[in-house]
């Protein structure tokens, strides 16, 4: 790599996206950190990359942007000057507290959430209905559905490998039922259990949509709606009936219990009623 002078120019960034790819980074990363990177270059409009300018980029950011949005930019443009090993203009993230309730009106609930399985399996809408049980059954993110397979059904388990890492998802006996019929109905033999009609595996995108659009029918609001809220409520009914994080930790494979903690936070309404029940 050369140490010439500083630029951010769409050559390098493509440079930058190929090592990504050699570094088996997930594909939303890459796809983010390029966004972001061809954002700043738009951005600089020419200018050469200073400490000063990207201070002043910072700080317009920081203006019109969440914090978290700005630091997951600020790690897409950090991550290029290490790679072109100009970290002395590497920029800190800002300081963000976490937060020690979720917000009630973004948590999805049981009720809601056996309202939207209801609502597809009322459309018709068998397969998403499977999903949608599947995903908050199991814990798993919605880019690892691929991962259930028929032979993981027939076994009950499935390995999954994510991240460079790799952990085993158990499926329930009900949802093993469930997904039998499925795939006896569909005449599916070999492979994932949810393809799209061309064969494929569903992605991020088709089940998004298609649960957004059950919202009106299961009176539950958009903003709840959402592949990732499943995985939250695994996590906030498993930790409710174990109480153990690092296994819970291990389930949604996650790294860290730091991050696992942020699943299993209850909104400040419960926290609230648990505070009255103290009678002090």
């Amino acid at each position: 790599m050369q140490n010439d002078f500083p630029a951010l120019t769409a050559e390098r960034i493509t440079i930058y996206t190929r090592y990504l790819y050699e570094q088996e980074r997930a594909a939303r990363t890459i796809q983010k950190y390029t966004h972001d990177l061809h954002a700043l270059m738009g951005w600089l409009d020419g200018r050469p990359l200073t400490k000063e300018v990207l201070q002043e980029w910072k700080k317009e950011l920081t203006g019109t942007h969440a914090p978290a949005s700005v630091n997951a930019t600020l790690a897409a443009v950090n991550g290029y000057l290490d790679f072109w090993q100009w970290g002395s203009l590497r920029l800190r993230p800002l300081r963000v507290q976490q937060a020690l309730f979720r917000d009630e009106n973004k948590e999805l609930t049981k009720d809601e959430y056996a309202r939207l399985v209801s609502a597809a399996q009322q459309q018709g809408a068998h397969r998403l209905s499977l999903v949608i049980q599947t995903i908050c059954a199991t814990g798993i993110r919605v880019s690892e559905l691929k991962f259930i397979t028929v032979e993981a059904v027939a076994l009950g388990r499935a390995e999954v490998s994510n991240k460079g890492k790799r952990r085993t998802i158990f499926i329930p006996h009900k949802l093993r039922c469930l997904l039998k019929d499925y795939l006896q109905k569909e005449k599916i033999t070999a492979g994932a259990v949810f393809i799209s009609r061309n064969g494929k595996p569903l992605d991020r995108s088709n089940v998004w949509r298609d649960m957004k659009a059950l919202c009106e029918s299961a009176g539950v609001e958009q903003a709840k709606v959402f592949p990732h809220n499943l995985r939250h409520l695994f996590a906030r009914t498993y930790y409710t009936m174990e109480k153990d994080l690092s296994r819970l930790a291990d389930l949604l494979g996650h790294s860290s219990v730091n991050t696992t903690r942020i699943y299993t936070a209850e909104s400040g309404l419960t926290h609230a009623r648990q505070v009255e029940q103290l009678g002090l």
